[in-house]
């Protein structure tokens, strides 16, 4: 943090300034009243202040330095400790009493005090994030081996600091898989920061990222603090490190060896524990190759790959996946849908998911606002899903020249292979269990002959 320490006495400054840069902080220093309100154009975090500066009171300064910096935590200090002090500073602003003397050992239980509350009000913007984003509870159970293996090998590397590289196709869930790596590690008591790499310019991407100090660039008006920064302890989460600019990829690559950086128009070499979880649609090895990824920087974020498979190839997952959906959207809109029409589900079933996990989304959701009754029905759909092509049944298509039996066989065979029970096969057919099981035994009878 960046810590202004307020005391008219010169070796009170003197000895407190030696003990916070002790401990890794930025202090900056003021004697009087005009000369703290004079530092906060800096942007202190933390303010050590005496409640009494020669002829002045601390109290009285406390409501001007929040009016400058309303998010500034402030320490009250003094030789002269009461009750009645400590309540009155309290009622001022003030987050937290000291008392004179006081050792290396209680300073340092102090600062301990502050940074546990920030993490923990970082935690809580945090969850109140994911809660606004409307999104119904992430759901890491599956029916596909492939996607069993994805988390089987999430939560093995969660206990890790190793980095890890996230690949797949937009909307897969790439990021949803990297907060659930942080979660399922010793650090998900820490902040969970995530850049997204393609949204900004270079300049103001790697101020995002390692911060910046006032008059770096045209607009640092003030000192920041970057990403990195706030993860430190935690997990920096890179979305599309792809598209990551080549004059940045060197300050990336020093982050992960040396855990150290600089920030932007600064010379002062910081350190931040962070574990990196990177994820890209794109293909690095090629881009490698072609010049615009720097290959050491791939393969230090190459420690653990894992790839994503798409939604088409996840037709087990699908229908539990939509029924999500359609159960938090209705809540979410006061409707009272219970399923998808067989025809809805088939279509839902055929149609590749080019946008997958993020498509399917707006897709129920659409449907949701638009549809009426207690199912979603086909037309509810986009108009896509109305217009696929005949989807091929066995040996046979809709088109083919054959008989009405031998269709009739290959639509069943087809929904069999499809529905995860004989029951749900029934009901997508629209016939009752017993008829499928003679049809199904008059089909296989002249097979046991022969």
């Amino acid at each position: 943090m960046r810590i202004l320490i307020v005391d008219d006495e010169a070796n009170i400054r003197r000895t407190t300034l030696v003990a916070l840069e002790g401990l890794g902080h930025e202090v900056l220093e003021a004697s009087n009243p005009a000369e703290a309100l004079t530092q906060m154009g800096k942007s202190p975090e933390l303010i050590f202040l005496d409640l009494r500066l020669g002829g002045s009171s601390g109290i009285e300064l406390i409501p001007q330095l929040l009016e400058l910096s309303p998010g500034v935590e402030i320490i009250v200090f003094t030789a002269y400790a009461s009750i009645e002090t400590a309540v009155e500073s309290m009622r001022a602003g003030a987050v937290d009493f000291l008392e004179k003397p006081f050792t290396p050992e209680q300073l340092r239980l102090a600062l301990g005090k502050r940074t546990k509350v920030r993490k923990l009000q970082a935690r809580v913007v945090t969850l109140e994030t994911a809660l606004a984003s409307g999104s119904p509870v992430i759901d890491l159970s599956t029916q596909e081996p492939a996607m069993s293996k994805v988390y089987e090998l999430c939560f093995r590397v969660s206990s890790t600091p190793a980095a890890v590289l996230l690949l797949g196709e937009s909307g897969t869930g790439k990021s949803v898989l990297a907060r659930a790596i942080h979660e399922h590690s010793p650090r998900k008591a820490q902040p969970f920061i995530t850049v997204n790499c393609p949204s900004l310019s270079r300049e103001l991407l790697e101020s995002e990222l390692f911060g910046h100090v006032k008059g770096s660039f045209t607009g640092a008006v003030a000192d920041t603090w970057g990403k990195v920064a706030k993860a430190d302890g935690g997990t920096l989460f890179l979305d599309e490190i792809g598209e990551l600019p080549l004059e940045l990829q060197p300050k990336l690559l020093r982050l992960l060896q040396e855990r150290e950086y600089e920030r932007l128009g600064e010379n002062k070499v910081r350190r931040a524990q962070v574990r990196v979880i990177a994820a890209t649609n794109r293909n690095l090895l090629e881009a490698v190759k072609q010049g615009s990824f720097r290959e050491d920087l791939y393969y230090r974020l190459d420690v653990i790959s894992i790839h994503l498979p798409p939604l088409r190839a996840r037709k087990k997952d699908l229908e539990r996946m939509a029924q999500a959906y359609l159960a938090f959207f209705s809540k979410q809109c006061g409707k009272h849908f219970k399923d998808f029409s067989p025809g809805a589900q088939q279509a839902i079933q055929g149609y590749s998911w080019p946008g997958n996990l993020r498509e399917l989304r707006n897709v129920i959701e659409r449907a949701v606002i638009l549809a009426e009754g207690e199912s979603i029905q086909l037309e509810d759909l986009p108009a896509a899903f109305s217009s696929l092509p005949p989807k091929p049944l066995g040996e046979v298509t809709v088109t083919s020249l054959c008989s009405l039996e031998e269709l009739e066989r290959a639509h069943v065979e087809a929904v069999l292979q499809e529905a995860p029970s004989l029951e749900q096969a029934a009901e997508i057919l629209g016939i009752n269990s017993a008829t499928l099981y003679r049809k199904r035994k008059r089909w296989e009878e002249p097979a046991a002959a022969v």
